[in-house]
């Protein structure tokens, strides 16, 4: 088998000495054949005719041109057509020159489409055929006649069978690594989605609980003299939010870990559930927080609950950094029709040039809520309000685009 394929490689790498060699063996073939009667009473018969001195040079000049059978089918086949059709008007007897034009032809029909294939077979099988039936002694229903017939005929359909194939299995190589490339192309979308997952919880994360450890931490350092009971309070909210921020870092990083690590999060994800305690956390860091719960209905699907305790997380979160002292927030989440839309408005006057939610997707955070419903299916949209604030509002399909539904 190994021998096998090394020959096959060898001769797709040396096309020419390939087509070198079979025109050697087809001018032997042709000069042994013209030495023989193949239609005699007792079937063929050695030595009852001699070929003449044209008729070998037409041979000779017909397995030449078939060395160049690849790079120039056409031509090939013109000449080989040309040198048949001499030899079957001077021959006497006749070499059988036309097997060069038949490898010719078989040669063309597996370069060229169907079509072309039927029309150049029909003309050199009618031509070939009609001149050997139209000139030389034998009548026009001799066997050498017909057998020119048979032969060009069969050259056109193998080369159209081979041609076939060739294209069959091209189609099943194409069709295979397309699909292997898209398996791949899928492979790799599927981890950014996954990275992306990830990347969005571990900021919502981290951004709401450091926000909160660094506000508390500026009120204990500035009533740590006077007030230090005010001081420990504040100090108390900031070991909560850590230990809280450590927990859900823990529970998100758990989801990277591998099959039979020990230790794997079996905490439930975050939802709406938990909106009184995320809410508390804001209000224990000085924000007043307003919160209208609608009937929202069943229990939403786990990603639509998750997306919106994000929502509202990240949004409370900027309100904490962006909207400056003063400032109140009101949170809503009600169902409307099919749907659960998420809105947190804040009176603040903002910060400025420096308040980072002005900047259409300026922020990690407000990109992150677009991405979040927007791979929900649903619609997300961010701005400051008119007379001041600021304005964030989700719409999110209860039935999710996975196909789970509340």
């Amino acid at each position: 088998m190994t021998t096998l394929l090394r020959g096959r490689g060898w001769a797709r790498t040396h096309p020419l000495a390939v087509d070198a060699a079979l025109s050697s063996a087809v001018l032997v073939c042709m000069v042994v054949g013209s030495f023989a009667e193949p239609y005699g009473e007792h079937g063929p018969t050695w030595g009852t005719r001699t070929p003449d001195v044209p008729s070998l040079l037409l041979m000779a000049l017909g397995a030449l041109a078939l060395v160049f059978r690849r790079r120039a089918p056409w031509s090939v086949l013109a000449a080989t057509c040309a040198a048949s059709i001499v030899e079957l008007l001077t021959g006497e007897p006749r070499a059988p020159v036309v097997m060069c034009a038949v490898i010719a032809l078989f040669t063309v029909a597996a370069r060229t489409d169907r079509s072309t294939t039927w029309r150049i077979g029909l003309v050199t099988m009618t031509g070939l055929t009609g001149v050997a039936m139209l000139s030389g002694p034998l009548p026009w229903y001799a066997q050498e006649n017909l057998g020119i017939f048979a032969w060009t005929g069969m050259a056109a359909a193998a080369g159209d069978a081979v041609r076939s194939r060739r294209a069959f299995v091209d189609a099943i190589r194409e069709r295979a690594e397309r699909a292997e490339r898209t398996r791949e192309e899928e492979a790799r979308r599927r981890v950014a989605e996954e990275r992306l997952r990830i990347a969005r919880e571990l900021h919502d994360v981290v951004a709401h609980h450091i926000a909160l450890v660094n506000v508390q931490a500026g009120v204990a350092a500035h009533v740590m003299d006077k007030r230090p009971d005010q001081a420990k309070e504040a100090l108390s909210h900031v070991r909560d939010a850590s230990r809280s921020a450590l927990n859900e870092l823990r529970a998100t990083v758990g989801l990277l870990r591998q099959t039979g690590d020990p230790e794997a999060p079996t905490e439930p994800a975050p939802g709406l559930h938990r909106l009184d305690e995320l809410v508390d956390t804001f209000r224990n860091a000085g924000l007043p927080v307003e919160v209208a719960l609608g009937q929202v209905g069943l229990d939403l699907a786990a990603a639509v609950d998750l997306a919106a305790f994000r929502i509202i997380q990240e949004a409370l979160t900027n309100v904490q950094k962006h909207a400056g002292k003063g400032a109140k927030a009101e949170v809503s989440v009600v169902r409307v029709g099919p749907n659960v839309e998420v809105t947190v408005i804040d009176d603040g006057p903002g910060l400025g040039k420096g308040d980072g939610r002005n900047t259409d997707g300026g922020g990690h955070g407000l990109l992150g809520m677009r991405e979040r419903v927007t791979a929900l299916g649903g619609s997300c949209s961010a701005g400051p309000r008119y007379g001041g604030g600021f304005r964030v509002h989700a719409i999110l399909p209860v039935t999710t685009a996975k196909g789970g539904t509340a």
